[in-house]
């Protein structure tokens, strides 16, 4: 199911780092993450869905890339996003 304007939005609040930011890392991984657990439970129900799995694996490589760039330019705000996401690294 696509990611409604409300949805959106209140990600946006939850993770931006001042008032007029929509487009931070840490936003931009939390969408991500939405989507990728959305993705996640899609696949569940549908095993077969091979174009929503290339989808997934897209979303995950761009998610990891982001964390890549936060970690090596700053490490205190890669910690406090992943325990606020509560992702394995």
């Amino acid at each position: 199911m696509a990611l409604t304007k409300e949805q959106k939005s209140a990600i946006i609040k939850e993770y931006q780092v001042d008032s007029n930011d929509t487009g931070s890392v840490e936003v931009q991984v939390a969408l991500l993450t939405y989507e990728i657990n959305e993705l996640n439970e899609h696949l569940h129900v549908h095993p077969k869905d091979f174009h929503s799995k290339r989808g997934l694996f897209m979303k995950i490589g761009h998610r990891r890339s982001l964390l890549k760039y936060l970690r090596e330019n700053d490490v205190a705000r890669y910690q406090a996003l992943i325990q606020k996401l509560g992702l394995r690294r």
